[in-house]
């Protein structure tokens, strides 16, 4: 069997994939306050355990079990164009999973709890029989964990070497939720083929102006609740920041909702920037709160 050359093997990982779960991943270093300078090499591991390894073993898990569906939907993807020979596909992916659990090991008992609870949605979420993704409500739950609370809780847990502050868990839990709405979104591009398939997508189940209005709901609940968490804590300046972010996600939501299939893919690029950054200035709140508290 012939093998796929390195760089097929690299977008097979999709390194633009790994953003989210890496920017959760500082988010959670800076919310735990102490000296990055003094544990660098963890959080740089850290950071390649979230983003190539975690992430780039549920891309390769997905593209293995939804070989079939891009086919329709991105037939130039590296398994459904041939580039990917054979089971190198799931090859990779067992290996990647593996390794990433081998450091995830050598990172504590926290870190690895986190990535094999990561690992195995990852895995549910593309694989029979439980294949989370045949049913929008869990499968955009499963993601959501994985890309913004568990990098999250890693990061924090690196840094803490304990379990992270519950006020911490609760924002990485928060901002999980309103992830889910950021992958209803996502769906948007993929409606055609998830319906032939007997993907139930929420663009599938809800139809196209449902799922995104429930989505741009999920979306802003959950800032609300840190906005209020942050206010509780007494830090209104982070907590007017995030504001400001929300209301013009506001703005732009409404130009989604007039036409959420040309703007999906355009909220995406704009509105959820936004949205990751109200996630950094919370988590500069929290080190503030922490490194006070501690003084």
């Amino acid at each position: 069997m012939s093998r796929p050359a390195p760089s097929v093997i690299l977008e097979l990982l999709k390194p633009i994939t790994w953003f989210a779960p890496v920017w959760a991943f500082g988010c959670g270093v800076i919310s735990a306050g102490g000296a990055v300078a003094e544990s660098w090499l963890l959080v740089v591991a850290g950071l390649m355990l979230a983003g190539p390894l975690v992430c780039g073993t549920s891309q390769a898990v997905n593209d293995w079990f939804d070989r079939h569906v891009d086919a329709i939907n991105e037939p130039n993807r590296p398994i459904p164009s041939g580039r990917m020979p054979g089971r190198w596909g799931l090859i990779i992916a067992i290996g990647w999973t593996a390794l990433s659990l081998f450091v995830a090991g050598l990172m504590g008992r926290f870190v690895l709890a986190a990535a094999a609870f990561g690992l195995f949605l990852a895995w549910i979420y593309s694989a029979p029989p439980l294949r989370l993704k045949k049913n929008g409500w869990w499968g955009n739950a499963a993601v959501a964990i994985c890309y913004e609370g568990l990098p999250w809780f890693t990061g924090a847990a690196i840094m803490s070497a304990a379990l992270p502050d519950h006020r911490i868990l609760l924002l990485a839990f928060v901002y999980s939720i309103g992830a889910h709405g950021i992958m209803t979104l996502n769906d948007f591009k993929s409606e055609e083929g998830d319906r032939r398939m007997g993907l139930l997508s929420l663009p599938v189940q809800l139809g196209t102006m449902r799922a995104a209005r429930l989505a741009c709901a999920v979306m802003i609940v959950p800032q609300l609740i840190v906005i209020a968490a942050l206010l509780a804590w007494d830090r209104p300046l982070h907590a007017g920041a995030i504001a400001v972010l929300l209301g013009v996600q506001g703005v732009l939501m409404l130009r989604l909702l007039s036409d959420p299939k040309r703007w999906a893919a355009w909220y995406n690029a704009t509105g959820t920037t936004l949205y990751v950054l109200g996630m950094a200035v919370a988590a500069f709140a929290l080190r503030r709160i922490l490194t006070e508290g501690a003084a």
